[in-house]
Parts: structure tokens; sequence; C-alpha cells
């Protein structure tokens, strides 16, 4: 007998009925699956094809661009460009803020290759997204989102063919593609509560350089989890999905050269941080920054903000916020 998986369209569908809503959501998420597909393609062909090494040029965030940089935001802006769905973008990999469709429903925030030092390794990336609503009631003032405006936020870990999506107050799931390029079986995701599963995900290259506190704190409970770390923030929340515990990117205080030092912090906010804050709340968890203040709170100033980041398993983010 053969069995046939539900897809992530089909899913959405259900979902889209079950509460009334209208169908504009499914076309610009159906423009986004179909820009993964392609950037999955890029990546699996890249090192054929010669789309892995650096353009020579460097993007709006001050870092070298790769050449599959460049295509991954060329193919989103393209896909949801084409969905006619979108009032205004923000990328990443671009300076301003990408007009689109004045008529569109939604903001799309994103960054089309996250973690893009790991490609010369064939190492996982990821592209993450948070989509937030227009104004339909009235005359739209095109202010930045915070996270708790969110309506969906997900990630697609390229090339291992996963992709996780949050949908406000209804969950987070988990999707696997199949060989044809579908994304099928939803698997609701809960962090886990047993801590025996949990671990610890921060840049061990840099613990000298955090809050004297924050150094301390890891000190001291560090050899109580598993430590893992991939260098993408698609990868490395992927993993606590699954296993429960405690990422971190703390501010950059210390470091003996001063360039590289942020003060502020080095995760982008709207694209990066709020993103994986809004599907960890809906897994069950928790996100703030080095004030203690929830990350989905924050409203942003610039489209590019930087922010701290202190995410994951509740009773974790609760202890850490003791020391900050």
């Amino acid at each position: 007998m053969n069995l046939f998986e539900q897809t992530f369209m089909d899913f959405l569908l259900e979902h889209q009925e079950k509460h009334g809503r209208t169908y504009h959501f499914l076309i610009l998420m159906n423009s986004i699956l179909n820009a993964a597909k392609r950037i999955q393609h890029y990546y699996l062909t890249g090192a054929l094809k010669g789309y892995l090494g650096l353009t020579g040029q460097v993007n709006v965030q001050g870092e070298n661009c790769l050449r599959l940089d460049e295509l991954a935001n060329e193919v989103v802006k393209h896909y949801i460009l084409r969905s006619g769905r979108v009032i205004q973008a923000v990328s990443e990999e671009e300076k301003d803020i990408i007009k689109m469709n004045p008529e569109g429903r939604y903001f799309v925030y994103y960054d089309p290759l996250d973690g893009s030092s790991n490609i010369p390794h064939n190492l996982p990336v990821g592209f993450l997204f948070g989509i937030a609503k227009r104004n339909l009631e009235g005359p739209e003032d095109f202010h930045l989102r915070a996270g708790k405006e969110f309506i969906a936020a997900g990630m697609f870990v390229i090339p291992t063919g996963t992709f996780t999506i949050a949908l406000r107050e209804a969950g987070c799931w988990r999707f696997h593609i199949d060989e044809m390029m579908n994304y099928v079986k939803p698997t609701r995701i809960n962090l886990p509560q047993d801590r025996s599963t949990w671990e610890l995900s921060f840049n061990v290259a840099h613990r000298d350089y955090y809050r004297r506190e924050i150094s301390d704190w890891l000190l001291k409970n560090e050899k109580k989890y598993q430590f893992r770390y991939l260098g993408a923030l698609a990868a490395d929340f992927h993993r606590l999905l699954t296993n429960g515990g405690l990422f971190l990117y703390p501010a950059i205080i210390n470091h003996p050269d001063s360039k590289k030092n942020y003060p502020q912090g080095k995760l982008r906010l709207m694209y990066e941080a709020a993103v994986v804050s809004f599907m960890c709340q809906e897994a069950g968890g928790s996100a703030i920054n080095e004030e203690r203040k929830p990350i989905l709170d924050l409203i942003p100033t610039h489209h590019h903000q930087r922010t701290t980041l202190f995410l994951g398993s509740k009773e974790l983010v609760e202890e850490i916020a003791l020391v900050l």
C-alpha cells in the first residue's frame, strides 16, 4: 500500500480554511517554497558551476560576498515579487528597503543565505524569513514590524531538505523534502522538557570577549550540557528545536581588535533574531536580549539593526537572565 504524506501546501490550505482566512498567504508561501528549492539547487550544483566563490564585493553588512549570497538574494526577491502579495521587503543583502507591489498585503523580512561562511566547507546554511501583514483597515504607515507583529516565520536548512515554520498561535511545524521536491509530513515541534538532551550553542572563540558575568555563567554551567555550534543560526536553531537548551550570541566587548567588537550584538534583529524568536515562542521557548527584554517586543529603528540574543528553553533563558 502506498503512503502519501501530506504536503506543506495541503497542510497550509487546511489551516487557512479552518480559520476562515484568504488564500493570499498560500500564494506568498508558494513563492517562498519555490525560492528555497531554487537556492537548494544552486547549493547542490554550486561546486560544479562555479557559484561558491567570492564576488570581490562587500555587502551592506561589511562582509565579503559570495556568488551564492547574491544568487540567493536575487532568487528570493524574484519569487516574492512575482507573488504580487508583498508591499515591501527587507533583505540582509540589500542596503535599502525593497519596494514591491503597492497593493501587496505583506511585509517580508529575509536572510537569503544565513551562515554563508559554511559554503566553502559544504556545511549547512539557512534561508530565514519573517512575514507581517500591512494595515488592511486604513492607511499604511510603513513602520518596521516587531517580531510580535509577525503572522509567520520560518527557515529552510539547506541542503538537508528541512523546512520549519511557525504560524501565529498555531504552533511550530517541521517538514522534510521528498523525491518530488515537495515538503511533506508535518510534525509539530515542541522544545523538550528533559534536560538530558539540552545543549549549549555559542561561539567558543568569543567566550573571553563577553561580559564577565556571562563568561562566568558559561564556565559554571557548560559542563551540565552537551555543546554544539555549526556557525549558521538556522542550523544551530534547528538542533535546538529538537534537543532543547540555549543558543546565545552576547555582545562582544573585549576583543583585542576593536573593529571586531559588537557592543550592540552581531545578529540582525528583523530577519534573524526575531524570526527564530517567533519560532521558538511557538515551540514553547523564549528569547531575550542582553538587557533582558523579549526579542519579540523590540521595535526596530532601522531595518539592519543588530541585537544580542539568548534563545531556547524557557528555564535556561530565565537562568542566564539572572546574571544579565
